[in-house]
């Protein structure tokens, strides 16, 4: 158990007192309580003073009164606190074992929200037409965290990665291959995907601006690659594969997988399309339009004066959101799945199967990556068209919250950090723009990341060998890109900074991971295997209590995070679990104490620590390393 336990024994207890005076349907609080605070507090005395004709303290000393008269295991006493707060003090010596027994079993932050029921997170979605770069990251961490997140709450979780090898960017790059002969291998051992964004995509796009007639030769190898038979099709398809595999190599490095890979170039085929636009027809969720600057088109109606959005044009031919309508009813399992699947050609480094949709029937499998909900995650710019498709999906469906946008806002570079890379500023952040080649790629930032990590290491540690620099300057790197996607809210811009990401003090990956090397090595230089068969009594010091207390809030965390789709609770979570540890560092020594009881106590409570931050930095996916 949990402190979860305390939370739930002061409910039952004040709801057994509510239904004794006859008091119904009050919907209180009890939480962790703030410092001053005692160790709970609830809200319940507000919540009746209107009912009652009291003030929140009166009513909070009456209710205290009666507490006492309860059956309680973990509190020791209630009291009213003259603000009208109702607070609650815990058996520490019972809760403590509770709490720090929990943080030894495997089950350790489980949650059951899921119910063992599927759900899809779409992440990634990066046209395959160049390297990734740093705006990406946020996208590919933000998904990739939620997924783990899921897990953890006992969701049965299908990670989908939408590969848009038909659209315009990709036309670019096979313009600059077909008509401009742009070599097909890069120069220097170039990764494929870089060589392809830096080079041929910027170049043609140059030569785009410079020669307005070019447009024709776009438009026409747009048109050639919906036909799946052209020659031109098949060169993009060999072309885009390419450029995905590096994609691919960035994001494993990351320490990102995925289950499927879709793409929309077989979903254009697949005849989903039709299906879906007799449906919305027969639903009457679009309107054929008969006049006005719209006419001859399917229109979707807008909602609270916005404006009416096109999913059909006159000619026939269909807008970017009816790709995306059939592929969202597809995640939800509402058509019957055209899709044959295979498995990728490279296998991913934990193991983990990836697939890719196929709509050739020999050699293949059949899989299902629906689920009864659905979690896309694409940035801000695109929440009108996700809002439209929201609604869509929830009429569907017939469930408001089946089909869920998860958006978040744009990353830039700090002025410093700018600089170090080699891109312009307005004097506060980089200018960036993919079509100008000015944009900063996702590999680059690690390779700096790791090279000042190893230098800071063999600094510190000369005594390491270089394969244990390798792999602490890895996990840091990795580490600090992950927590700097994650520990802002989603709806926050995000300014990267080099120098201040490493630093080993702050709200930091390193700061965090540094922690945890600290308990390990305590651990180490023991030389015992801790037990939970101590004496718990004996841990009486504040900054042991608070340190069980933020243990025992992480299955809470966890919940908070699954319920809200928000990786930022447990990031914060992480930070503030590794500030109570070096409190206690600071404040209670461990070892060479001459007395092996409290000792043994305190060795307990850093393997509990040091077991549970491990488990919250892997719903990160950060490495906790065991020495820095």
């Amino acid at each position: 158990m949990t402190f979860k336990s305390i939370l739930d024994e002061i409910e039952n207890n004040l709801n057994k007192i509510l239904s004794d005076l006859s008091i119904s349907d009050v919907n209180f609080s009890v939480e962790p309580a703030k410092p001053g605070f005692g160790d709970v507090s609830s809200n319940i005395s507000y919540l009746l003073a209107k009912q009652l004709k009291k003030s929140p303290k009166d009513i909070a000393e009456m209710l205290s009164e009666k507490y006492s008269d309860c059956a309680n295991t973990l509190v020791l006493k209630s009291e009213a606190h003259p603000s009208g707060y109702l607070n609650f003090f815990a058996n520490w010596e019972k809760l403590s074992q509770l709490i720090l027994s929990e943080s030894y079993l495997d089950t350790c932050g489980d949650v059951d929200i899921g119910n063992g029921s599927t759900i899809v997170v779409e992440h990634t979605s990066v046209n395959p037409n160049k390297a990734l770069h740093i705006g990406h990251i946020r996208n590919i961490i933000i998904g990739d965290t939620v997924s783990r997140i899921l897990q953890k709450a006992n969701y049965k979780v299908n990670v989908l990665n939408y590969i848009d090898d038909s659209g315009l960017q990709v036309a670019d790059i096979i313009v600059g291959f077909q008509h401009f002969k742009f070599n097909e291998e890069p120069p220097n051992e170039k990764k494929f995907d870089h060589y392809c964004g830096d080079d041929v995509y910027v170049k043609t796009t140059e030569k785009y601006e410079a020669d307005p007639s070019l447009e024709e030769i776009r438009k026409n190898v747009l048109k050639e690659l919906e036909d799946g038979e052209s020659e031109t099709a098949k060169f993009a398809d060999k072309i885009t594969r390419r450029v995905l595999a590096g994609q691919l190599e960035t994001c494993w490095t990351l320490g990102v997988t995925y289950d499927c890979l879709n793409f929309e170039s077989q979903i254009i085929r697949s005849g989903l399309w039709s299906e879906i636009f007799e449906k919305l027809k027969e639903m009457k969720l679009i309107e054929f339009e008969d006049g006005g600057k719209n006419a001859g088109c399917w229109v979707i109606r807008g909602e609270d004066k916005e404006e009416d959005k096109v999913i059909v044009r006159s000619n026939g031919t269909a807008t970017y959101i009816a790709k995306d309508i059939p592929y969202a009813a597809w995640k939800l399992g509402l058509l019957e799945d055209p899709f044959s699947y295979e498995k990728y050609e490279k296998e991913q480094p934990c193991s983990r199967e990836l697939w890719q949709t196929t709509l050739t029937k020999s050699n293949s499998v059949s899989k299902n990556f629906t689920g009864e909900r659905v979690v896309t995650v694409i940035d801000s710019r695109q929440a009108r068209l996700q809002k439209i498709i929201t609604s869509l999906m929830g009429k569907f469906k017939s469930v408001p919250d089946a089909y869920n946008h998860l958006g978040y806002e744009s990353v830039t570079l700090s002025s410093e950090t700018a600089k170090t890379l080699g891109l312009e500023t307005d004097g506060k952040q980089a200018q960036m723009s993919g079509r100008k080649g000015l944009y900063v790629s996702a590999d680059s930032v690690y390779e700096i990341l790791k090279e000042k990590t190893k230098e800071e290491t063999k600094k510190r540690h000369p005594e390491f060998s270089e394969s244990e620099i390798q792999t602490i300057a890895h996990s840091v790197s990795v580490g600090t890109l992950r927590y700097e996607m994650i520990k802002q809210d989603l709806d926050k811009i995000i300014t990267f900074d080099l120098t201040k990401s490493l630093s080993l003090e702050g709200d930091t990956a390193p700061y965090i991971q540094y922690t945890h090397a600290r308990a390990s090595r305590i651990l180490e230089k023991s030389k015992r295997t801790p037990t939970i068969d101590v004496d718990f009594a004996l841990l009486k010091e504040k900054s042991e209590l608070d340190l069980i207390k933020n243990i025992g809030l992480f299955n809470l965390q966890v919940r908070d995070s699954a319920k809200n789709l928000s990786p930022k609770v447990i990031a914060r979570y992480c930070h503030d679990l590794a500030v109570s540890f070096n409190s206690f560092y600071e404040k209670s020594k461990v070892l060479d104490l001459g007395d092996d009881n409290l000792e043994n106590s305190r060795l307990c409570l850093v393997k509990s620590f040091q077991t549970v931050l491990e488990k919250a930095l892997g719903l990160l996916g950060i490495t906790a390393p065991d020495r820095m």
